[in-house]
């Protein structure tokens, strides 16, 4: 059980945690899935499989079971995060090495994050190289998605988990492998409250949010949107037929960062997707 959300990752008899290629075999290679093998990019991915420890490609808890103290609690939680903090330093000094940038994308369930991430692979085709991490409970559905949209992915399934971790971020980016200079997009669990504690090592941290969700999604979780570089208000196609005030969202997610920026598009439509694309150009 997670020491700091309360989330289970797979303790003894559970779930645990699975990093996935779609549709890979042991023996497929990686010419169409981008699956990097043991000795395949060793010099490049050294940095980070020296930390990979015993269980990288096995599943294995995510966290740790704390006891029920409020005091041992709090030491627990620290040390999960500590523990955290080094792993993440560790991911974003090798992806600053390659020239990777990678973007924390996290939202509700349902808010569009899987369709802004397949619009943009189709757009970027030829541009620009694009690689995801997909973080969900159960299920290769999105990885599936995004394997048809033209982008090399790996699926982490965490089990009961709520969040990805800088564990698993390392886990997956060796398994991914991007190219140098490559934007990797990781989906993050569909939840508004525990992927803003965990760092993982990326460069930036985006927010979606759509427009039937509710005006006050950035007061009921300050933290989330505290933590975020970049709000995308999604789905805009709809706000002929919801209640959505967007320039009121926007003031609301500048009460609780003033530095936040908002950027409002339609996935579907790609109405104000080009925003989204020079904000990531502006990451390199």
């Amino acid at each position: 059980m997670c020491g700091t959300c309360g989330c289970s990752g797979g303790s003894e008899g559970g779930t645990g945690t699975r990093i996935a290629v779609p549709h890979a075999h042991p023996h497929d290679g990686d010419h169409e899935n981008g699956h990097g093998h043991e000795h395949e990019n060793g010099h490049e991915h050294s940095h980070l499989r020296e930390h990979a420890g015993p269980h990288r490609g096995h599943a294995r808890p995510v966290a740790i079971r704390g006891a029920a103290g409020g005091g041992e609690t709090i030491t627990l939680e620290q040390r999960v995060l500590a523990k955290n903090e080094d792993l993440a330093a560790r991911n974003r000094s090798w992806l600053a090495e390659q020239g990777i940038v990678a973007v924390n994308m996290m939202s509700s369930p349902g808010a569009g994050k899987t369709t802004v991430l397949e619009r943009t692979i189709r757009d970027f085709a030829g541009q620009r190289p694009v690689a995801v991490i997909e973080g969900d409970q159960e299920t290769m559905l999105d990885a599936d998605r995004i394997k048809r949209a033209g982008s090399t992915v790996v699926q982490v399934n965490t089990g009961a988990g709520c969040h990805l971790d800088a564990e698993m971020m390392r886990d997956a980016l060796i398994t991914l492998a991007p190219v140098s200079g490559s934007l990797v997009l990781v989906e993050n669990v569909g939840n508004l409250v525990c992927p803003a504690l965990f760092d993982l090592g990326e460069r930036s941290r985006v927010v979606i949010i759509s427009v039937t969700e509710g005006t006050d999604k950035p007061l009921k979780y300050p933290y989330m949107f505290a933590a975020a570089d970049l709000v995308i208000i999604n789905k805009i196609d709809l706000l002929p037929y919801v209640d959505f005030d967007v320039t009121r969202c926007e003031e609301y997610a500048r009460s609780v960062n003033p530095g936040l920026r908002s950027l409002a598009v339609s996935a579907t439509t790609g109405e104000g997707m080009g925003d989204w694309y020079d904000w990531v150009a502006g990451q390199y």
